[in-house]
């Protein structure tokens, strides 16, 4: 039997990781949690009071606080105007929003991420994916048990690698993105930032809705356990969206098929992207 040590270095996982112990939500905010993610994804305009009262119908008693608590945790925000919203990083540089009116008519024109919250059985995840707008293909993708910019940046910068260069990054007003490691990264390949407005959901549409069919076709039907069968389950899920789901708006091709049709990969290119050796998605915090 190979030793813990051995174990450690087959995964790329520290030793430290092995033996760390996360401080875990409970039983019954890991269930309110899920469920508002679930409440979520149909109503991203829901704030902490409309989330409480849908709750409270469903047998969840989740006040208004403890909603906005757990919304907060799940890095989500009620997607409607309004008036004195947070207060940006004086640090961070916030850059307009540049595809209104723009027809989006070719790959690598328009690349986009975004960060959505994953429920499992026995907690959760954050996942992170960078999308080629006009063909719907997923180019990279990473899972995190927290939402530092870390796994954000590992993303971008394995989707440039594989793919090449968009015109134009769009991302949300996240820290995660509005970050000077992130923004670098693209600043100085020359390629476009572009951010979304505070408050306006339809401005990175696209990626909601692939958020959208990621839950309702493989996490919430699947119920995943813990992170290794996460990762497994959506490793397989996403070489499925990218080479073989029909897609109407598509013309009912896949992804794949649009994103190598259109001359768009780099040779040698093909399949499913890769994620993080399966020890990164379990490194904690």
């Amino acid at each position: 039997m190979l030793s813990i040590a051995s174990q450690c270095k087959l995964l790329d996982l520290e030793r430290s990781t092995f033996y760390y112990e996360p401080a875990q939500e409970s039983a019954f905010n890991l269930q309110a949690m899920a469920a508002i993610d679930r409440i979520y994804t149909e109503r991203p305009y829901y704030g902490k009071r409309r989330m409480s009262i849908k709750l409270r119908e469903e047998g969840l008693d989740v006040g208004r606080e403890l909603a906005r608590h757990l919304m907060l945790k799940m890095g989500l925000e009620a997607c409607y105007p309004k008036p004195k919203l947070s207060i940006p990083n004086h640090e961070h540089k916030i850059y307009p929003y540049l595809l209104r009116g723009v027809d989006i008519i070719r790959c690598n024109q328009v690349w986009s991420t975004d960060i959505t919250y994953i429920p499992m059985r026995n907690g959760f995840f954050y996942l992170t994916a960078v999308v080629d707008w006009f063909s719907r293909y997923i180019l990279s993708w990473r899972l995190s048990n927290s939402l530092d910019g870390l796994f954000c940046r590992e993303a971008l910068l394995e989707a440039l690698e594989r793919f090449g260069i968009p015109e134009i990054f769009n991302t949300d007003q996240g820290s995660q993105f509005t970050a000077t490691e992130f923004v670098e990264i693209l600043l100085k390949r020359n390629i476009k930032v572009s951010m979304d407005g505070r408050g306006r959901a339809l401005d990175n549409v696209w990626i909601e809705r692939i958020w959208r069919t990621v839950k309702y076709e493989d996490i919430y039907p699947r119920d995943y356990e813990d992170g290794v069968r996460l990762y497994e389950g959506l490793t397989d899920y996403f070489s499925f969206y990218n080479e073989e789901r029909l897609h109407s708006s598509l013309k009912y091709s896949s992804p794949g098929k649009i994103y190598r049709g259109r001359g768009c990969s780099n040779s040698g290119v093909s399949g499913t992207p890769s994620p993080a050796p399966l020890g990164q998605v379990l490194r904690q915090p």
